[in-house]
């Protein structure tokens, strides 16, 4: 695939020009929720059917200027529209919105990008063959099936096929993979009666869920990444990025970086939790999980000291994180969750000296699993003072983001310096932050603003773009991500999350002299070699499928 810099974007147009434009929910609105866009520019709007007939007629409330778009906008309220069907918002100019639909439920309206955006990890799979049956016309060969080496030793080889694809490129790393499992087995515990076998896996029909057919691909991969003593290696790659060729043809020696404190307390802390999961469907594997999540947290106890180390010699990916205490504190709620030995939960003390988030849901910042494995907990399974104190931070980052999102017209919870690389990823995040805080809470106002953020995504921002391939009138089309851009195929893989606006974009497509002056929310290119804005990446979409299996759980 190819792609142009910002194609069909508002960021093409003019640095001072008036933007008079209409940004909604490309997917659409439930018909009994509230129902915003954003309009730009002018006060005055119709909501007209897809055939044009006009359905109302209003006018907004005064303008007001956005930092994170730079333009003057105010929010449409058309909840008032609750008869299902497809339409458009058109302001006095005839600016039309992109099209949407209004649905009767949020199963309705988005069970088919839930279940892209699931099969996504799929679509991420190494070492085996997608088969036509599975991946249509995506299908390829099987890749990575050399055997790969320790760097540290390398006259030891092991068998490593498996696992996900990471990114755009065809690292493989425990960190992020932890992180990755972690929103969707949270996913799957907050919202069980959402996950079915519809997705068409090879697992299909077993008789389990194919979320955790999914996830188990990618657990046994990491277990083949844990030594005797319980350590765990960070990650096994090429020794630097391959170009942009397919899977099944990059030839590289794989290698595997030594173990660190980090990848270990994650794999303890996911491997514990999976046990838990696991123990209905097959108390064999779960047992088999267990014992790996012990091992590792033994290494944990006998090393308490940090311990990480990207050789220089290896180019890739290094998810570098300088503190451990947050892998810890994970690793140690879940550990002590699964059996309930306090030794466990004596690093906490200290842990909380160091005054972390406790909401966090990235990979440099684990903190806010722990604070999931709290607040989700059985009744009783931990102390009040601890639960209290997870709860406090959460419902007072909640607080935070629904003041934050109330202050904009596109009821986003950001200010300018959140715009980063992963930006899609630190909104999800914070989706996931309102909706845990709705379930522990049941306050309306961390559901609806978490249901603005997803707005966000499906384009109601300043680019009228969805962030996610193959869904929305005006998706994005060319993420950078190496089969996408080596299959032949113009179409990309529908369900894959953009990376997003990037205000310290640093790449040839969206760069600090190209983006000069542009406000935040338009620091972005649609284009595969964006590797800064439109990189894609397996804990992009976990966060996702984590909101829209809680929101679907509702109806």
């Amino acid at each position: 695939m190819s792609g142009a810099v910002g194609e069909g974007c508002a960021g093409n147009r003019k640095k001072g020009e008036v933007i008079e434009m209409i940004y909604a929910n490309q997917i659409g609105y439930v018909s009994g929720g509230k129902k915003h866009a954003t309009i730009s520019g002018s006060k005055g709007y119709s909501l007209l059917q897809e055939d044009g007939k006009v359905i109302a007629e209003g006018e907004t409330a005064e303008l007001q200027p956005d930092k994170n778009s730079g333009e003057e906008t105010a929010v449409i309220d058309f909840s008032e529209c609750v008869t299902p069907g497809r339409y458009v918002l058109q302001d006095k100019a005839g600016n039309k919105s992109a099209a949407f639909t209004i649905a009767k439920s949020r199963k309705e309206l988005y069970t088919p990008v839930f279940r892209d955006a699931l099969k996504m990890f799929y679509f991420q799979r190494c070492g085996m063959e997608l088969e036509e049956k599975y991946a249509g016309k995506y299908k390829h060969k099987a890749c990575h099936c050399q055997q790969a080496y320790y760097l540290d030793d390398p006259g030891r080889k092991v068998d490593l096929r498996g696992g996900w694809h990471d990114a755009g490129d065809y690292g493989r790393y425990v960190t992020a993979a932890a992180v990755a499992l972690g929103h969707l087995l949270y996913a799957y515990e907050l919202a069980p009666e959402v996950f079915g076998e519809e997705l068409n896996i090879p697992e299909s029909g077993n008789g389990t869920p194919d979320l955790l057919n999914e996830c188990r691909y990618e657990m046994d991969w990491m277990l083949k990444m844990q030594d005797a003593d319980g350590g765990v290696h960070h990650k096994a790659t090429s020794m630097g990025f391959v170009g942009f060729i397919m899977p099944e043809d990059d030839a590289e020696d794989i290698v595997i970086t030594p173990v660190s404190s980090l990848a270990t307390a994650d794999f303890a802390a996911i491997t514990a939790m999976a046990s838990r999961v696991y123990a209905a469907f097959d108390p064999e594997y779960a047992e088999r999980l267990k014992k790996a999540a012990l091992k590792a947290g033994e290494w944990l106890i006998a090393h308490p000291e940090f311990c990480f180390r990207n050789p220089d010699e290896v180019k890739t990916g290094t998810y570098e994180d300088r503190c451990d205490a947050d892998e810890r504190l994970w690793a140690a709620v879940e550990l002590y969750r699964m059996t309930k030995d306090q030794k466990y939960l004596s690093v906490i003390p200290s842990i909380f000296e160091m005054r972390l988030s406790m909401t966090s849901l990235g990979w440099v910042d684990v903190s806010g699993f722990a604070g999931m494995c709290v607040l989700t907990a059985e009744e009783g399974c931990f102390d009040e003072k601890l639960l209290d104190r997870f709860r406090d931070c959460w419902l007072d980052e909640a607080d935070r983001l629904v003041k934050v999102a109330g202050s904009n017209a596109f009821e986003l919870a950001f200010h300018p310096s959140d715009f980063i690389w992963g930006s899609n990823m630190v909104l999800l995040t914070n989706a996931m932050v309102l909706t845990v805080a709705h379930y522990i809470s049941s306050r309306e106002e961390y559901l609806q603003t978490a249901e603005y953020q997803l707005d966000y995504l499906f384009g109601r921002n300043a680019l009228d773009l969805s962030f996610v391939t193959g869904h929305g009138e005006k998706a994005f089309r060319d993420p950078h991500n190496r089969p996408t851009i080596a299959d032949g195929i113009d179409d990309p893989i529908p369900g894959y999350v953009s990376g997003g606006p990037n205000r310290g974009a640093c790449d040839t497509k969206a760069n600090p002299e190209l983006l000069a002056g542009v406000a935040p929310m338009k620091c972005y290119a649609d284009h595969n070699l964006s590797y800064s804005t439109n990189e894609i990446t397996i804990y992009w979409n976990s966060p996702l499928v984590f909101v829209l299996a809680y929101l679907m759980r509702l109806d």
